[in-house]
């Protein structure tokens, strides 16, 4: 890993925490950098204003993905490891991640002009559903009416649905079942033959 990315990594996982603790609003650029040890220069080299430091959570999404395919059972079936790396970001977010901050990251990608890092398909989130989809697709498990980059989208969409809700909701269901459940309801939908 680069000095790059671990500074820009540890500044998004401080501010998550200070988020957390104080709100969004409540915290500080200043506290920010107090909290990660970092210069001024050193936070607007990665960010430009608390604003796309939020936007950019999205990345931090991926590093988890990368944590659970690291512990994902290799001998899982295309749905299994879908619903193992949904359930996985879910327990993830209802555990560290505030509905308000997930509420503002989401109205950040709506209002926001330029780069839209949830809809980024350079993340590891897009890269590890294509291979996914590609593989239950080759073994049968997977419709294949559908191309490669139509499921991808409306299993993204779809998670993106379960989140969306969850945070209009105010967090008010478990979104580790509850959302699993209606993404398995949706998988039923793009199930092959096979």
């Amino acid at each position: 890993m680069s000095e790059e990315i671990s500074v820009k990594e540890r500044i998004i996982d401080v501010s998550l925490k200070l988020f957390y603790e104080k709100g969004y609003d409540n915290t500080t650029v200043d506290e920010i950098i107090q909290a990660c040890g970092i210069s001024k220069g050193g936070f607007y080299h990665y960010f430009q204003t608390k604003g796309d430091l939020l936007s950019s959570l999205s990345y931090m999404f991926d590093s988890q993905y990368e944590k659970a395919l690291k512990k994902m059972d290799s001998k899982m079936n295309s749905f299994e490891k879908l619903i193992y790396l949904s359930r996985y970001l879910f327990c993830y977010i209802e555990e560290r991640v505030p509905v308000d901050i997930l509420s503002l990251v989401y109205s950040t990608q709506v209002i926001k002009k330029g780069e839209k890092h949830l809809l980024n398909q350079n993340r590891v989130y897009y890269k590890t559903l294509n291979t996914i989809i590609k593989e239950g697709q080759k073994n049968g498990d997977i419709i294949r009416e559908k191309s490669l980059g139509e499921l991808t989208k409306l299993y993204a969409m779809q998670e993106r649905a379960v989140l969306y809700d969850w945070c209009i909701c105010e967090g008010s269901y478990p979104l580790s079942s509850y959302g699993i459940d209606m993404l398995k309801f949706f998988l039923k939908n793009i199930k092959g033959n096979g």
